[in-house]
Protein backbone atom coordinates (compact mmCIF):
# COMPACT_ATOMS: atom_id res chain seq x y z
CA UNK A 1 0.00 0.00 0.00
CA UNK A 2 0.94 3.62 -0.37
CA UNK A 3 2.86 4.15 -3.64
CA UNK A 4 3.75 7.63 -2.34
CA UNK A 5 5.97 9.04 -5.10
CA UNK A 6 6.92 8.27 -8.69
CA UNK A 7 9.89 8.93 -10.95
CA UNK A 8 10.22 8.15 -14.65
CA UNK A 9 13.60 7.08 -16.02
CA UNK A 10 14.92 8.00 -19.47
CA UNK A 11 13.96 4.54 -20.74
CA UNK A 12 10.35 5.14 -19.66
CA UNK A 13 10.39 2.76 -16.70
CA UNK A 14 8.53 4.04 -13.63
CA UNK A 15 9.73 3.62 -10.03
CA UNK A 16 7.73 3.88 -6.82
CA UNK A 17 8.03 2.88 -3.16
CA UNK A 18 5.49 1.48 -0.68
CA UNK A 19 4.91 1.44 3.06
CA UNK A 20 6.53 -1.97 3.59
CA UNK A 21 9.88 -0.56 2.46
CA UNK A 22 9.75 -1.99 -1.08
CA UNK A 23 10.85 -0.12 -4.20
CA UNK A 24 9.19 -1.25 -7.44
CA UNK A 25 9.94 -0.81 -11.14
CA UNK A 26 6.95 -0.71 -13.51
CA UNK A 27 6.73 -0.91 -17.26
CA UNK A 28 4.73 2.10 -18.49
CA UNK A 29 2.09 -0.13 -20.11
CA UNK A 30 1.52 -1.95 -16.81
CA UNK A 31 2.61 -5.30 -18.25
CA UNK A 32 5.24 -5.98 -15.61
CA UNK A 33 6.09 -4.95 -12.06
CA UNK A 34 9.40 -5.93 -10.44
CA UNK A 35 10.76 -5.46 -6.94
CA UNK A 36 14.00 -3.49 -7.12
CA UNK A 37 14.88 -3.72 -3.43
CA UNK A 38 13.95 -2.87 0.14
CA UNK A 39 15.06 0.09 2.23
CA UNK A 40 14.18 -1.27 5.66
CA UNK A 41 12.14 1.87 6.25
CA UNK A 42 9.44 3.86 4.46
CA UNK A 43 10.47 5.15 1.01
CA UNK A 44 8.89 8.48 0.05
CA UNK A 45 10.49 10.80 -2.53
CA UNK A 46 12.37 9.20 -5.44
CA UNK A 47 14.88 10.69 -7.87
CA UNK A 48 17.54 9.49 -10.32
CA UNK A 49 21.21 10.01 -9.53
CA UNK A 50 23.86 10.83 -12.15
CA UNK A 51 25.57 7.47 -11.50
CA UNK A 52 22.40 5.55 -12.43
CA UNK A 53 21.30 4.69 -8.92
CA UNK A 54 17.92 5.55 -7.49
CA UNK A 55 17.83 8.20 -4.79
CA UNK A 56 15.33 7.38 -2.04
CA UNK A 57 14.19 9.82 0.62
CA UNK A 58 13.22 7.33 3.32
CA UNK A 59 11.14 8.70 6.19
CA UNK A 60 12.88 6.46 8.71
CA UNK A 61 16.31 5.72 7.23
CA UNK A 62 17.27 9.07 5.74
CA UNK A 63 18.65 9.75 2.28
CA UNK A 64 19.58 6.52 0.48
CA UNK A 65 21.04 5.45 -2.87
CA UNK A 66 19.79 2.14 -4.31
CA UNK A 67 21.32 0.09 -7.12
CA UNK A 68 18.52 -0.63 -9.58
CA UNK A 69 20.12 -3.91 -10.71
CA UNK A 70 20.85 -5.44 -7.29
CA UNK A 71 18.82 -3.46 -4.76
CA UNK A 72 21.98 -2.70 -2.76
CA UNK A 73 21.47 0.36 -0.54
CA UNK A 74 23.95 3.01 0.60
CA UNK A 75 22.97 5.52 3.27
CA UNK A 76 24.02 8.99 2.15
CA UNK A 77 22.62 11.21 4.92
CA UNK A 78 20.83 10.62 8.20
CA UNK A 79 22.06 13.62 10.19
CA UNK A 80 22.00 17.34 9.45
CA UNK A 81 23.78 19.90 11.63
CA UNK A 82 24.37 17.23 14.24
CA UNK A 83 20.66 16.43 14.49
CA UNK A 84 19.34 13.14 13.18
CA UNK A 85 16.57 13.48 10.64
CA UNK A 86 13.13 12.54 11.97
CA UNK A 87 11.16 12.64 8.73
CA UNK A 88 13.20 12.66 5.51
CA UNK A 89 10.64 13.32 2.82
CA UNK A 90 11.64 14.42 -0.70
CA UNK A 91 14.62 15.44 -2.81
CA UNK A 92 15.89 16.94 -6.06
CA UNK A 93 19.23 16.29 -7.76
CA UNK A 94 21.29 18.99 -9.46
CA UNK A 95 23.34 18.34 -12.56
CA UNK A 96 26.57 18.66 -10.56
CA UNK A 97 25.45 15.94 -8.13
CA UNK A 98 24.24 18.19 -5.29
CA UNK A 99 21.17 16.73 -3.59
CA UNK A 100 18.56 19.04 -2.10
CA UNK A 101 16.25 17.34 0.39
CA UNK A 102 13.59 18.02 3.01
CA UNK A 103 13.15 16.91 6.63
CA UNK A 104 9.49 17.51 7.42
CA UNK A 105 9.58 17.75 11.20
CA UNK A 106 12.01 17.85 14.11
CA UNK A 107 9.35 16.42 16.42
CA UNK A 108 7.24 13.79 14.67
CA UNK A 109 8.02 10.94 12.30
CA UNK A 110 5.82 9.66 9.51
CA UNK A 111 3.64 7.62 11.87
CA UNK A 112 2.54 10.90 13.48
CA UNK A 113 2.53 13.18 10.46
CA UNK A 114 -0.93 14.47 11.38
CA UNK A 115 0.41 15.66 14.73
CA UNK A 116 2.93 17.92 13.05
CA UNK A 117 0.47 19.02 10.39
CA UNK A 118 -2.29 19.99 12.85
CA UNK A 119 0.05 21.45 15.46
CA UNK A 120 1.84 23.42 12.71
CA UNK A 121 5.17 23.15 14.51
CA UNK A 122 7.24 24.96 11.85
CA UNK A 123 10.20 22.66 12.52
CA UNK A 124 10.76 21.47 8.94
CA UNK A 125 14.00 22.17 7.11
CA UNK A 126 15.65 22.09 3.70
CA UNK A 127 19.23 20.84 3.38
CA UNK A 128 21.76 20.09 0.69
CA UNK A 129 24.25 17.24 0.35
CA UNK A 130 27.01 18.59 -1.85
CA UNK A 131 28.62 16.40 -4.47
CA UNK A 132 31.69 16.11 -2.21
CA UNK A 133 29.53 14.61 0.57
CA UNK A 134 29.31 17.62 2.87
CA UNK A 135 25.83 18.41 4.22
CA UNK A 136 24.50 21.91 4.84
CA UNK A 137 21.19 23.08 6.28
CA UNK A 138 19.79 25.84 4.09
CA UNK A 139 16.35 26.70 5.48
CA UNK A 140 14.59 25.91 8.74
CA UNK A 141 11.34 26.90 10.44
CA UNK A 142 9.31 25.47 7.54
CA UNK A 143 5.66 24.49 7.99
CA UNK A 144 5.95 20.76 7.24
CA UNK A 145 8.70 20.80 4.59
CA UNK A 146 7.71 18.42 1.83
CA UNK A 147 8.33 18.22 -1.95
CA UNK A 148 11.55 19.59 -3.44
CA UNK A 149 12.30 20.64 -7.04
CA UNK A 150 14.97 22.57 -8.93
CA UNK A 151 14.32 25.09 -11.68
CA UNK A 152 15.25 23.93 -15.19
CA UNK A 153 18.25 26.30 -15.14
CA UNK A 154 18.89 25.49 -11.46
CA UNK A 155 18.64 29.16 -10.54
CA UNK A 156 16.46 28.24 -7.56
CA UNK A 157 15.32 25.32 -5.47
CA UNK A 158 11.69 25.09 -4.37
CA UNK A 159 10.27 23.33 -1.32
CA UNK A 160 6.60 22.82 -0.50
CA UNK A 161 5.29 23.91 2.89
CA UNK A 162 2.30 21.64 3.29
CA UNK A 163 0.77 23.28 6.36
CA UNK A 164 1.20 26.81 4.96
CA UNK A 165 -0.17 25.93 1.49
CA UNK A 166 2.85 27.56 -0.15
CA UNK A 167 5.91 26.65 -2.20
CA UNK A 168 9.01 28.44 -0.92
CA UNK A 169 11.79 29.33 -3.35
CA UNK A 170 15.46 29.72 -2.39
CA UNK A 171 17.49 31.48 -5.07
CA UNK A 172 20.83 29.84 -5.87
CA UNK A 173 22.29 32.07 -8.58
CA UNK A 174 22.18 35.67 -9.78
CA UNK A 175 21.55 38.87 -7.86
CA UNK A 176 19.03 37.17 -5.56
CA UNK A 177 21.27 34.23 -4.58
CA UNK A 178 20.65 33.33 -0.94
CA UNK A 179 17.29 35.08 -0.82
CA UNK A 180 13.96 33.35 -0.37
CA UNK A 181 10.50 34.17 -1.64
CA UNK A 182 7.38 32.27 -2.67
CA UNK A 183 6.91 30.55 -6.00
CA UNK A 184 3.21 30.27 -5.18
CA UNK A 185 1.00 30.81 -2.14
CA UNK A 186 -2.59 30.45 -0.97
CA UNK A 187 -2.90 27.16 -2.79
CA UNK A 188 -6.41 25.64 -2.84
CA UNK A 189 -5.20 22.69 -0.81
CA UNK A 190 -2.20 21.13 0.89
CA UNK A 191 0.83 20.53 -1.37
CA UNK A 192 2.80 17.33 -0.97
CA UNK A 193 5.52 16.28 -3.41
CA UNK A 194 6.58 18.60 -6.19
CA UNK A 195 8.74 17.91 -9.24
CA UNK A 196 10.04 19.61 -12.35
CA UNK A 197 8.48 18.05 -15.42
CA UNK A 198 9.95 17.37 -18.83
CA UNK A 199 8.05 20.54 -19.80
CA UNK A 200 10.25 22.60 -17.45
CA UNK A 201 7.33 23.47 -15.18
CA UNK A 202 7.19 22.88 -11.42
CA UNK A 203 4.35 20.42 -10.80
CA UNK A 204 2.69 20.51 -7.38
CA UNK A 205 0.40 17.85 -5.96
CA UNK A 206 -2.65 18.91 -3.96
CA UNK A 207 -3.08 16.01 -1.53
CA UNK A 208 -6.27 17.38 0.00
CA UNK A 209 -8.40 20.52 -0.45
CA UNK A 210 -8.17 23.34 2.08
CA UNK A 211 -9.92 22.35 5.32
CA UNK A 212 -11.55 25.19 7.32
CA UNK A 213 -11.18 23.23 10.56
CA UNK A 214 -7.46 22.73 10.02
CA UNK A 215 -7.01 26.38 9.07
CA UNK A 216 -8.79 27.41 12.27
CA UNK A 217 -6.60 25.11 14.35
CA UNK A 218 -3.44 26.59 12.85
CA UNK A 219 -4.43 29.88 14.46
CA UNK A 220 -5.48 28.35 17.78
CA UNK A 221 -3.26 28.19 20.89
CA UNK A 222 -0.75 25.34 20.83
CA UNK A 223 -2.34 23.52 23.82
CA UNK A 224 -5.60 23.22 21.85
CA UNK A 225 -3.77 21.95 18.76
CA UNK A 226 -2.09 19.27 20.87
CA UNK A 227 -5.40 18.23 22.41
CA UNK A 228 -6.91 17.74 18.96
CA UNK A 229 -4.14 15.35 17.94
CA UNK A 230 -4.84 13.22 21.02
CA UNK A 231 -8.53 12.61 20.35
CA UNK A 232 -9.55 9.32 18.68
CA UNK A 233 -8.49 9.01 15.04
CA UNK A 234 -12.08 8.81 13.79
CA UNK A 235 -12.79 12.28 15.24
CA UNK A 236 -9.70 14.02 13.89
CA UNK A 237 -9.71 16.10 10.68
CA UNK A 238 -9.21 13.86 7.64
CA UNK A 239 -7.90 14.49 4.13
CA UNK A 240 -10.73 14.99 1.64
CA UNK A 241 -10.81 12.87 -1.51
CA UNK A 242 -9.29 14.60 -4.50
CA UNK A 243 -7.02 14.02 -7.48
CA UNK A 244 -5.32 17.26 -8.38
CA UNK A 245 -1.98 18.61 -9.58
CA UNK A 246 -1.00 22.14 -10.58
CA UNK A 247 1.92 23.37 -12.69
CA UNK A 248 3.69 26.72 -12.34
CA UNK A 249 6.29 28.46 -14.47
CA UNK A 250 9.31 30.30 -13.05
CA UNK A 251 7.25 33.48 -12.63
CA UNK A 252 4.81 31.62 -10.39
CA UNK A 253 2.10 31.72 -13.05
CA UNK A 254 -0.36 28.84 -13.02
CA UNK A 255 -0.04 27.01 -16.35
CA UNK A 256 -1.99 23.79 -15.70
CA UNK A 257 -4.60 22.73 -13.15
CA UNK A 258 -5.36 19.05 -13.68
CA UNK A 259 -8.08 17.17 -11.80
CA UNK A 260 -9.30 13.60 -12.02
CA UNK A 261 -12.00 11.30 -10.71
CA UNK A 262 -11.33 10.69 -7.00
CA UNK A 263 -13.87 7.89 -6.56
CA UNK A 264 -11.33 5.14 -7.18
CA UNK A 265 -8.01 6.88 -6.51
CA UNK A 266 -7.26 9.77 -4.17
CA UNK A 267 -4.78 11.66 -2.00
CA UNK A 268 -2.22 12.30 -4.72
CA UNK A 269 1.15 12.83 -3.07
CA UNK A 270 3.52 12.22 -5.97
CA UNK A 271 3.62 13.71 -9.46
CA UNK A 272 5.90 13.42 -12.47
CA UNK A 273 5.15 14.97 -15.85
CA UNK A 274 6.86 13.00 -18.61
CA UNK A 275 6.25 13.64 -22.30
CA UNK A 276 2.72 14.96 -21.83
CA UNK A 277 1.57 12.40 -19.29
CA UNK A 278 1.21 12.85 -15.54
CA UNK A 279 2.31 9.92 -13.40
CA UNK A 280 0.78 10.09 -9.93
CA UNK A 281 1.52 8.44 -6.60
CA UNK A 282 -0.58 8.28 -3.44
CA UNK A 283 0.19 7.84 0.24
CA UNK A 284 -2.89 5.62 0.57
CA UNK A 285 -3.44 3.88 -2.76
CA UNK A 286 -1.71 0.58 -3.70
CA UNK A 287 -0.98 1.74 -7.25
CA UNK A 288 0.29 4.58 -9.42
CA UNK A 289 -2.03 6.40 -11.81
CA UNK A 290 -1.51 8.22 -15.10
CA UNK A 291 -3.40 11.13 -16.67
CA UNK A 292 -2.86 12.92 -19.97
CA UNK A 293 -2.05 16.62 -19.53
Amino acid sequence: MGAEDVVVADDGLVYTGTEDGSVFRLRPDGSRVDVVGHTGGRPLGLELLPDGRLLVADARQGLLAMETATGAVERLVDTVNGRRMVFCNNAAVARNGDIWFSDSSALYGIERWKDDFVQDTHTGRLACRRADGTVEQQLDGLAFANGVALAADESYVAVAETAARTVVRLWLTGDRAGQRDLLCSDLPGYPDNIARGSDGLIWVTIASPRDPVVEMLHHAPMPLRKVVTRIPERLQPKPKRTVRAMAFDDAGTLVHDVSGDASGYHMVTGVREHDGRLWLGSLHEPAVAVIAV
